[in-house]
This record gives structure tokens, sequence and C-alpha cells, in this order.
């Protein structure tokens, strides 16, 4: 409980501080690579739900086209097809998500838990809700994300989501991180399946 409710605070502002500030060049650096690659705003903020499904603003880089529809990831069909050329880069290293290092520091956020979702991912949220796994803060990686990720079923997100809640610690967060870096690395799960295939096609 103290490390649910103080140490792990502690130490997501210890890294997350330091770690923007090392990368304040490199981000602003891909900030201007979008911009200059394809039309829209550098940031993408959406209105998310985090701790006690309370909502955020939430900021990535923006991999998509300005066309593409406002729906969850799990609905396109296509979903390759309206993400930019160097959007495709920035998903498969995950440096879209770096942004989120400001809702880290300002407290939406934490480097691990559940992912917080928008409005378009209702189920899951009910789920959460009812399984009281919007009780901790939401991350930039979690158990369901090292566990399948884009594949899994709202069903599956959700029960992920509730047994990271139940049992945080110490040893579980540093065992998701290390899953999180092999998934990078791998550039696995980015998409579902099926959007894979079609992208190979």
């Amino acid at each position: 409980m103290f490390y649910r409710k103080v140490v792990k605070r502690l130490l997501d502002l210890l890294l997350a501080i330091p770690m923007l500030i090392i990368l304040l060049i490199p981000l602003i650096i891909v900030g201007i690579i979008i911009k200059l690659t394809s039309e829209g705003p550098v940031l993408f903020i959406q209105e998310r739900y985090g701790r006690n499904s309370k909502p955020f603003a939430l900021y990535k880089f923006r991999s998509m086209t300005n066309k593409a529809p406002v729906k969850a990831n799990s609905e396109f069909e296509d979903i390759t097809s309206y993400v930019t050329n160097f959007g495709m880069f920035i998903r498969k290293t995950s440096v879209d998500e770096l942004p989120q290092l400001w809702n880290i520091i300002k407290g939406d956020m934490s480097f691990i838990g559940p992912r917080p979702l928008a409005e378009t991912d209702k189920e899951v949220l009910l789920l959460r809700k009812q399984n009281g796994a919007d009780q901790v803060l939401p991350g930039i990686s979690g158990l369901a994300q090292v566990n399948g990720r884009n594949n899994l079923s709202d069903e599956d997100k959700a029960a992920y989501d509730a047994k990271y809640a139940r049992a945080v610690s110490v040893t579980l967060d540093f065992s998701i991180i290390i899953a999180t870096i092999f998934i990078v690395m791998k550039r696995k799960d980015i998409f579902k399946d099926n959007q894979n295939a079609k992208k190979d096609s």
C-alpha cells in the first residue's frame, strides 16, 4: 500500500522529469518532422479517462492523417491506411507515446498502469468501473499491453487491468517495464493481426 500511494508516484517523478529534460531536443526534432511531412497539428490531444474514471487531456505525437475517423483502433478495418509514413515509424518505436511524460509529471498518469482509454472504448471503460481497474492511475504501458495489446478482446483487456489494480507492486511494475522493452524492440502487437495482414498484402 505504501508503494502504491507514495513510492510509485515518487519514482514516476524521479524518472519522468529527467527524461523530459534529456529528450527535449529529440522531441522537438520529432515535432518538426511531423509538421514538415504531413498536414495537421504536431500533437494529438484527446480526452481520456484515468483514475476513478475522471477525464483528462492525453498528449501523443500525431501519427495519423487529418482524415482519420475518430474511433477505437479495434474498429478500424485497415488502420494502416490512415497512418502517415513517419507516423508508422513513431508508432512502431513507441516514440509517439513520449509526450505522455508531461501527463506523468502532471499526475494524470504513471509509467505503468491500465492504458487510458477514450469514450470510443465504452465497453472496456464500463468493465473497468465494475471490476475496480479504474482505481489506479493509467499508464504508458500495462499488464494488458504486454499480454497481447491490440489483439486482446475488451473483456481480456479489462481483466488484465483489474488484475494489475489488485496486485500493484514494485516487482510487478519492474516486470512490466522489462516486458515492454522487449515488445517495443520486437515491434509486436502494434496493430491487430488482421490489420497487419492487410498491411502486408
